[in-house]
């Protein structure tokens, strides 16, 4: 029953912060949200595979932490030079 009402927190959760990056002022606020979508996916996929006994959705909350985290980079990267290859030497 605990683990029920921890998932559909994250979830709302993750509907403010959807609606945070849908409706936010600026720039940093869309990225910020998206960013906070991305780690309460995390939470979510780990949580999911806790109350489902497969450890191996940790690797996948793992990876998908990675994928988060390089993406952003791309992200703030192109919008900061407006190429992904600039600053390369």
């Amino acid at each position: 029953m605990m683990f029920a009402v921890a998932t559909m927190a994250i979830l709302l959760v993750i509907g403010l912060m959807l609606v945070r990056a849908f409706v936010g002022p600026t720039f940093v606020d869309r990225i910020l949200a998206i960013n906070g979508v991305g780690t309460a996916t995390v939470l979510l996929i780990a949580l999911l595979g806790f109350l489902t006994s497969r450890p191996e959705f940790l690797d996948i909350a793992l990876l998908y932490a990675l994928i988060n985290f390089v993406g952003m980079l791309a992200v703030l990267k192109f919008f900061r030079f407006g190429d992904l290859s600039a600053g390369d030497e």
